[in-house]
């Protein structure tokens, strides 16, 4: 069976290999084992195929490669073979194929130009680097030029020629001033790709003499000036305008051929008045989607990582207010050889077959071509077992001499790759890696893991045995791994004993024992308990364990989850931990754990200190503060200061606090310097130089800090270099095209002496540039100009002063200034959870067009209208913000049945990028809300009137309607409930055949195709009994009611007479007093506590009227109104009915009683009720 094994050529080393090897057997490596097995050699690293050298440094060829036997390493040069050892200035590595040219000890760099290239050798086989290519860098100066001054007429177009010599590599060109300031450029002004400075229009504050072309040579890090070029600008009134015209190109088309992989760029620079705006499109198709990007003020098109999909014809268009122009480039793009499958190393047993592949593309197409150890396969010495067939080479039954290195070149007229790719023929017999008679210990119910580490080729069958006897193992209590270790999931008391492990192939067979004991798991079988101890009292925690007697266990106590403070009032004991004299500072929680070499386990407690009982008083108060203080042993670095201490005042001086005053840099402020313990009298003080020190000590205790000593005598050091460099260097660029250097400058007493600055040093990280230094005076910061846009630098600022420079400084990592980022995230997804809740999806951005620190994302949404109502308002967009690279969000609080949009946008320092394209999205519909009002109309004796309005927020299309009613009775209590579906174009509804004067509750919601919302509630009343109102009003009309009522009313006024007439005579005639003793109780003209008219009663059914039925259909009843009459309803009398008998105004049910006059009339009484109150 053939085996294929995959090895990058970049971790080609023999460990590297093995590790692959092993990692296919799934066995652990093993170095006596790497001892024994040969490898043909790999390159392992190698020089660029176009190396450009500093010609003032020496020239190092790299060529690295390992393999089994070590290999030798040769070199060819332009061909031919390269004899080292005639080169004096040539030399080789010690056990590498590294050549290093001597430049630096007379050599020239031009004289080893050329193309070179490494082959390493074994008996195995010979891999061969690349074609390395060597060239020296140039720098060249400018040619000496006289330069005109420009004359140009306000309006009019100007380029402004750099022509930089040509360097290898090309340089970098700027436009600069006499004072290194970059030169202001807009739409208008601009750099082109060539380094000339084209100008739209020209403009009076464009005349100046300083206008300088820069080309920066990165690679000898040499900047050369071209002599400053003078523009002057006249004036003509009045300025005339123009139209557009093409500076670069020239002509109305051009051609570009641009490689596979690469930056394509397009330029198109007009001029013209008013200054024309560049549009770039492409014909038949669009441009590039996250590709694509505007530079120079969008007069260069860019697309990176370009393919062959990208070729067409692309037109950029100028255009003002006086016309347009364009040109159409036609862009090819070709490419180099690029692999689609590349050759992989393989490892195969005597007797199997293999192939080696290699495949690529390329614009041309690529031919291949085979090489064996570095020769062409046609003249290479023949193989039986080897086939070639075109980009594949099949192995048939392949033999040890088969092991060789071949190599596939693929080449067209753009450039070609190289890979070697070796066949490593191995037969070697079954090796069991792992320690024989191994010891493995686990915890009961515990995993247990038997290691059988192998390798052979072909490769081995493992078997698994325990016991010396037993039969093999087999079943679902075993799981058998590919590298060869055995798993017991749940291992028993009873799976200890010994087990064998069998590896076999057909060149052998080898077996090895290992040992599984099974333990006791650890357990705390009296746990810490909560306690509560008052202060300066005394505590214990157990912590009682049971463990396997084999094992050793460690017990550690913790306090809140770190060491327990260094205090001799802790004592730790073999089954608890006491504290003494408890402090307040020692509540917490106290943790005890248990370690063995196999489990651990752990328990908690909490401790809380409580305060103490109260104490006799004693006056404790802050110490006194130290006096006679005084130097001694004064040296330059060091001095000794005593004093002697104040009274302590019933409170143990704890510590002594020293400070010093610098009166040469800081005079009257005051420094901590130290701190020791409050039984020393003396203290040994470190000095710095150029310090003018003088000292003071404050003594500290439990109260508080005493006022501090005197000052001591002053003592000035000698000066020295500074000991330290500033601290926080950071680099962070303000603009996109500097560096911004900031640091801490040293406070006086660090300068070590006078004249102190600061040495800024930086360089470009990745690009083995030199230092860049500049010394500045005492400064916090220093700017960088003409930096690349967010790269990496690293920075170092060093102090010096007059006596000489500090240590050497430590390196940090800035970057240069941030710009906003190039593109949009792309493929924004939306998928839609429910109908407020949506979850967005997007591509992150490539990390190159960030140009800046990725902060993340936002997500802007808005909604665009409501699909139930279908119309706009105004559009009230959200942001959402989500940090880092994360590359999805949840868009919460979304309004049903609504159409929304959003975009997302990278973030960085500077700001946002562009938007990605709107997504649109819907929700689902919701359930709407409750309607808008319920208002209960036209009460009548059986039915009444509901109007409702829609539901504010509808969230769907509604369905219908959902009325449900029930009475309620005196007592409150409800009756059986009603329900009534209406469709959802009604806005009224009549409800007839209802009981009269009844009270009922509605209660009423809205509906969608998702759900009922919540509903709105009211109450209302039906009106009382027609046929009782209409007896009151029948009786009070009829002639004998009259006749009867006249004469009462003439037999009274003849009794009053009588009454009157005998009193005048002075007889006395009782009539309060017999009206009292024989009191009717149904003669009640007037209630005493209201003055209200007694209530009706009705003769038929003797049942009283209840009070307080009706009130307006506002549901409002002011406690002055509470007893209005049917007059305050209508209009007069007339007005207290319908002609259906019902009450004028609307009636709801408002719970509480209220008083009612007995005949609800503002009117005097009527007959009828004056007949009751005298019958």
């Amino acid at each position: 069976m053939m085996k294929k094994m995959s090895i990058p050529t970049s971790r080609a080393s023999l460990v590297l290999f093995l590790c692959q090897i092993i990692s296919a057997l799934d066995v652990p490596l093993d170095s006596k084992l790497l001892e024994e097995l040969s490898q043909p050699p790999t390159i392992t690293q190698q020089s660029p195929k176009d190396y450009i050298v500093d010609p003032r440094e020496n020239i190092v060829i790299q060529c690295e490669a390992k393999g089994k036997p070590p290999p030798s390493f040769s070199w060819t040069r332009n061909g031919t073979h390269f004899d080292i050892d005639k080169d004096a200035q040539v030399t080789m590595k010690p056990n590498s194929g590294t050549l290093v040219v001597n430049i630096m000890n007379g050599g020239k760099a031009e004289a080893y130009e050329g193309v070179y290239q490494c082959t390493a050798r074994n008996e195995r086989g010979a891999a061969i680097s690349n074609n390395i290519v060597i060239r020296p860098s140039r720098s060249p100066l400018w040619t000496k030029e006289k330069l005109e001054p420009n004359h140009v007429r306000e309006g009019d177009s100007l380029v402004l020629h750099c022509r930089p010599p040509v360097g290898l590599p090309p340089p970098i060109i700027f436009w600069m001033d006499n004072a290194f300031q970059r030169l202001p450029q807009s739409e208008r002004v601009s750099q082109g790709l060539n380094g000339d400075l084209y100008f739209a229009n020209v403009q009076p504050e464009d005349t100046r003499e300083d206008y300088i072309c820069y080309a920066r040579f990165n690679h000898t890090q040499t900047i050369q000036q071209k002599q400053p070029i003078s523009v002057k600008v006249f004036s003509t009134k009045p300025v005339t305008e123009r139209p557009p015209v093409l500076l670069t190109p020239t002509g109305s088309t051009s051609t570009k051929v641009e490689l596979r992989g690469n930056v394509l760029l397009l330029e198109c620079i007009a001029a013209g008045l008013p200054t024309p705006v560049i549009r770039w499109i492409k014909e038949g198709g669009e441009l590039p989607a996250n590709r694509t990007f505007f530079e120079n003020f969008k007069k260069t098109l860019k697309i990176i990582d370009v393919s062959e999909a990208d070729s067409g014809n692309y037109k950029c268009i100028a255009r003002n207010t006086l016309g347009s122009v364009h040109h159409v480039i036609s862009v090819t793009v070709k490419a180099a050889p690029y692999w689609i499958t590349a050759p992989r190393n393989l490892v195969l047993s005597p007797g199997e077959d293999g192939t080696l592949i290699c495949r690529a593309n390329g614009n041309p197409k690529p031919s291949i071509s085979w090489l064996a150890n570095g020769v062409p396969i046609a003249i290479a010495p023949e193989d039986p077992s080897r086939k070639v067939d075109g980009d594949t080479i099949i192995f048939s039954h392949v033999q040890e001499r088969s092991s060789a290195v071949y190599q596939c070149n693929a080449s067209n007229e753009y450039g070609y790759l190289l890979a070697n790719a070796f066949v490593n023929v191995l037969a070697e017999p079954p090796r069991i890696l792992t320690p024989a008679n191994k010891l493995y210990q686990v915890i009961a119910d515990s995993p247990a893991l038997l290691d059988c580490a192998y390798f052979g080729s072909p490769k081995p069958e493992i078997e698994w045995f325990k016991g010396v006897k037993g039969s093999i193992l087999r079943g679902n209590e075993y799981i058998f791994h590919d590298n060869g270790t055995l798993e017991i999931p749940v291992a028993q008391k009873d799976s200890a004993g010994t087990y064998t492990c069998v590896a076999r192939n057909e060149l052998g067979k080898i077996q090895n024992e290992v040992q599984l004991e099974i333990k006791d798991p650890t357990m705390i079988i009296k746990q810490p308990e909560y306690k509560v101890i008052q202060r300066y009292g005394q505590v214990s925690f157990e912590c009682i364990i049971k463990h396997d007697s084999t094992l050793l266990p460690t017990v550690v106590w913790l306090k809140d989850n770190d060491e327990l403070p260094d205090d001799e009032r802790f004592l730790v004991g073999k089954d608890n931990l006491t504290i003494m004299n408890v402090t307040d500072k020692d509540d917490g929680t106290y943790t005890c754990i248990v370690n063995t070499t196999l489990d651990s386990v752990s328990a908690s407690a909490v401790l809380t200190v409580v305060a103490a009982p109260p104490t006799p008083a004693i006056i404790y108060a802050r110490p006194n503060p130290p006096f006679d203080l005084e130097l001694t042993g004064q040296l330059e670095r060091s001095i000794e200061l005593s004093w002697i201490p104040g009274d302590e005042n019933n409170s143990p001086i704890t510590n002594f606090v020293i400070e010093y005053e610098d009166a040469l840099h800081e005079p009257g402020v005051w420094h901590y310097q130290t701190e020791v313990s409050g039984t020393q009298t003396t203290a040994q003080l470190k000095l710095s130089p150029y310090v003018n020190y003088s000292f003071r000590v404050i003594a500290v205790n439990k109260i508080g800090r005493s006022q501090p000593s005197e000052p001591s005598e002053q003592y000035l050091t000698k000066s020295a270099s500074p000991d330290e460099n500033p601290a926080n260097v950071q680099g962070i660029g303000s603009e996109p095209d500097n560096l911004v250097i900031t640091w801490e400058p040293l406070k006086g007493f660090q300068s070590n002496g006078p004249g102190l600055q600061y040495k800024v040093s930086w360089r470009q990280k990745d690009v083995d540039d030199e230092w860049t230094s500049v010394i500045v005076a005492n400064v916090s910061k220093y700017i960088v100009s003409g930096t690349p846009t967010f790269v990496p630098y690293e920075v170092k600022v060093q102090a010096l002063n007059d006596l000489g420079y500090a240590p050497e400084p430590s390196e940090v990592i800035g970057h240069s200034g941030e710009d906003l980022p190039m593109v949009a995230p792309g493929n924004v997804q939306v998928h839609v959870i429910n109908s407020t809740l949506a979850k967005v999806h997007w591509d992150p951005v490539p990390l190159k067009t960030v140009r800046g620190h990725l902060q993340g994302y936002k997500v802007y949404y808005w909604k665009v209208q409501s699909l139930s109502r279908r119309s706009r308002r105004h559009v009230e967009k959200k942001i959402l913000t989500f940090r880092g690279n994360k590359t999805f969000g949840m868009l919460p609080g979304l309004e049903p049945y609504s159409s929304y949009k959003l975009n997302v946008r990278v973030v960085n320092g500077k700001g946002e990028g562009p938007a990605s394209p709107d997504k649109v999205f819907k929700t689902p519909e919701g359930v709407p809300s409750s309607p808008s009002f319920l208002k209960i109309t036209n009460p009548t004796l059986d039915s009444l009137t509901l109007e409702w309005g829609s539901p504010t927020h509808p969230n769907g299309v509604l369905t219908s309607y959902t009325l449900k009613f029930q009475p309620i009775n005196n007592t409150h209590e409800l009756g059986p409930l009603v329900e009534i579906r209406i469709p959802a174009n009604e806005s009224s509804l009549i409800l007839k055949n209802l009981n009269y004067s009844t009270r009922y509750k509605f209660y009423f919601n809205a509906q969608t195709s998702v759900g009922s919302g919540s509903q709105i509630t009211e109450e209302a009343v039906t009106i009382m009994d027609e046929a009782m109102a209409s007896r009151q009003v029948d009786i009070a009309t009829q002639g004998w009611f009259i006749g009867l009522m006249c004469a009462v009313a003439l037999l009274i006024l003849i009794l009053l007479i009588v009454c009157f007439i005998r009193r005048n005579k002075g007889g006395k005639y009782p009539v309060k007093e017999k009206e009292d003793a024989h009191a009717d109780p149904e003669i009640q003209p007037m209630k005493e506590d209201d003055g209200t008219f007694g209530e009706y009663s009705d003769a038929e059914d003797h049942k009283p009227l209840k009070k307080g039925s009706r009130t307006p259909s506002d549901r409002t009843v002011k406690k002055e109104d509470s007893d209005d009459s049917l007059v305050d309803y209508g209009e007069g009398v007339n007005g207290q009915f319908n002609e259906d008998g019902s009450f004028i105004g609307q009636y709801s049910g408002k719970k509480e009683k209220e008083p009612a006059e007995g005949n609800e009339s503002s009117e005097a009484p009527s007959p009828v009720n004056a007949m009751n109150s005298f019958v």
